[in-house]
This record gives C-alpha cells, structure tokens and sequence, in this order.
C-alpha cells in the first residue's frame, strides 16, 4: 500500500486511524487515496476520521507552491508542490479554511474568495476557476461529513477509556520547521512537539518514544546533507532500497549512517527505543561507514550546526565498520544474525545510549526483528 496524507494504521483492521488537527488536508487527493486503497481490498469503512480543525490546502495553493519555488530560482527548497506550504502560510496568518468551514457554506465562500483574491494580488492573474471550486467543494463537503469528528474531544475520551494511541509522524525531525535544515523543511513541527501541537494530546499522556530510523542515510529534494554519497556506492544504496519517493517518485540521496543527525534528534524526541529498518540493504557492502561527527573551521562537532554555511564546509569523520556480505532477510532474531551485523547494531545503540527493539531485515510485514 502507498500512503501519503492517511494513516498507516488502516492496515491494521482492528485500528481506528484519525487525521489529526495539525495536518493540512487536500480532499480531492484524500478521497483518491481512500480509493486506492479500498480496490487494493483494505476496508477502510467506519475505522477512518478527520479532524474538523484541519487546515484545507486548495488547488490555489499547489499553484503558488509553484510559482513561489519558480521566484527562489535557484535557492529553490525542491518542495512537492503539493501546496503544503502555503497552505500552512494560510494558516499562521489566520486567512486558512479549515474543515468545519465546509458546514458553514456561505463564510466558507465568503473567505475562499477573499483569500484567492490575495493571493491574486501576490501572484498575478493564475488561471483559477473559483466558482467550479466551490460547487465543487459543496459536493466534497457532503462526503465527507461522514469523517469528520472533534479529534480532540474523541482522543481523550478514548484515553480516559484505557485506549492505546499510536502516534504516526510523516517527517522526520530534519525537516522540522524549527529544528530541522531551515529553509530545507516542511512547514510543520515533525518533531515530538508535533504530537502535542498537531492532535491536542498532553506531554504528560506521551509515553514510549520510537525512533524510526534506516540503516543509513536519505533525503528527498534540496538541502543540506553531509554524509550524501553521489558516487556508485549513493546509486547502489538507492537501487537496493529502491529509495524513490512514494509521493513524488523523485531518487532519493542516499548516504552512510549520520549519527549526528541521530544524536540530535534523539536529543529532541528523547527517544525510549529505536526500530531500525532496512538494515538488509547493507548487506552487499564489504565496509560500511558511519558517520560520528563533522570538522567546521578546524574544530570537531558532534552536534548538528543551524547554520547552513557551516555545513557546506564541514568534513565529515567517519567510522569505519566491517560488513558481514550475507542475505540477512531470513533473520528471525538478533542471535541469527551475522556478527558483524550484530557489532553495527550495537555501534548504534551505544553512541545513542537507546536500545535498538526492532530491526528490518526486509519489505515484508514479517521480516522485522523484535529485540
């Protein structure tokens, strides 16, 4: 399955998987996923929900994503143009549409008028046909009524009710709006505040931690990433990944483990636990570095810089591990695996200080290691 925008959750047919308040929503592009998946024959039906405090991104703004990258020329950020940011821009300047908006028709299009014709005003005459997008959004508020719930009020009552509530991120913490490679980053806090900020859910209610984190290293589009390797071992990392975005379909750069970066971000999430995926992908490799920290004007760093023109100068230090040259994907246990692979976990786990509880030896569901 392919999920952009829903919940990985509704794999899981026993689980309800809500959108939370903090996500920015394209209804078109929600129910064409929701379709995709239903013909792949996973029954969604009564086990998905939306937040009526979620923003709206508009066609309008997929538009302006692009011209706003076309003005950056070539400090473009290499967004997704799926209108994410200026979707959130609507937001932080309190102009956005949210979705309870839809249930109050005529301030909705009092309010989309209002915003297309400021972004008019920015941007010049854009082809975009208002009046189609309101009849149409008439029509999408009807279907989707059967989705939308108060999150805030349903999450607590499930809370108070002893549920379980798994989290999902779609980012990781390098393109956190505030701590990540700004300008290289989403619009959004991806971090563990994100589950605060984006669902209304307590500190105090945050249990476990889970660091997601690969083997190695990658990234979509532009930005700052030091341990990036462009030369044959960047290309075989990405063909035995098969890193190529789901969204966009764009090759992912791909490079060695960054601990650095893993540091950091543990340092921000406060990880309890690490599931370390895509760990198979490693084994073609007779040596297989990580990267411990990076030179800047002659001084080491073991913590990541804010500062963009630090990093285009950094030398990376790395790490030089032996590889184990085995197909590790039959693995059902730490104990099966060979000790080389065994001695890169632990490298791992030690320079964290967090335990590894879960491994990825493969694609499949069942190809996972519990630790």
């Amino acid at each position: 399955y392919a999920f952009h925008m829903l919940p990985s959750g509704l794999v899981n047919t026993e689980c309800i998987s809500i959108v939370g308040s903090g996500v920015v929503v394209h209804l078109p592009s929600f129910f064409e996923e929701l379709e995709d998946l239903e013909k792949q024959g996973l029954d969604c039906d009564g086990r998905l929900f939306i937040s009526d405090r979620c923003h709206l991104v508009f066609d309008f703004h997929q538009i302006v994503d692009g011209l706003k990258e076309g003005e950056l020329g070539r400090g473009s950020i290499g967004t997704t143009k799926k209108g994410i940011g200026p979707a959130y821009s609507s937001k932080a300047s309190r102009s956005g549409l949210r979705v309870h908006h839809l249930y109050h028709f005529e301030e909705f299009e009092r309010r989309l008028r209002t915003i297309v014709e400021a972004r008019h005003k920015r941007y010049g005459d854009f082809e975009y046909d208002v009046e189609a997008e309101l009849q149409r959004y008439r029509q999408l508020a009807d279907r989707l009524r059967p989705f939308v719930i108060d999150s805030v009020e349903y999450l607590h009552k499930e809370l108070a009710g002893g549920k379980r509530i798994l989290v999902e991120g779609a980012n990781a913490l390098m393109l956190d709006i505030d701590f990540g490679t700004y300008p290289y980053v989403t619009s959004s806090n991806t971090g563990i505040g994100g589950v605060c900020t984006g669902l209304g859910i307590p500190p105090s209610k945050i249990g476990e931690v889970i660091g997601v984190a690969k083997a190695y290293t990658t990234r979509v589009g532009g930005g700052p990433f030091p341990s990036e390797l462009t030369d044959d071992v960047g290309q075989k990392l990405r063909d035995v990944g098969a890193e190529y975005g789901v969204t966009t379909g764009r090759p992912r750069r791909c490079g060695w483990l960054d601990l650095v970066v893993l540091r950091y971000s543990n340092m921000i999430n406060g990880y309890t636990s690490i599931n370390l995926t895509k760990l198979d992908v490693l084994d073609v490799f007779d040596t297989i570095k990580v990267a411990v920290s990076y030179t800047i004007n002659g001084k080491e760093v073991t913590s990541f810089p804010a500062s963009l023109e630090d990093l285009e100068t950094a030398t990376v230090n790395y790490v030089s591990l032996p590889g184990w040259k085995e197909n590790i994907s039959k693995c059902r246990s730490f104990d099966e695996l060979p000790e080389n692979c065994k001695a890169y976990v632990r490298f791992i786990e030690r320079d964290l200080g967090v335990p590894v509880k879960w491994i990825g030896v493969g694609a499949g569901r069942e190809e996972m290691i519990a630790m």
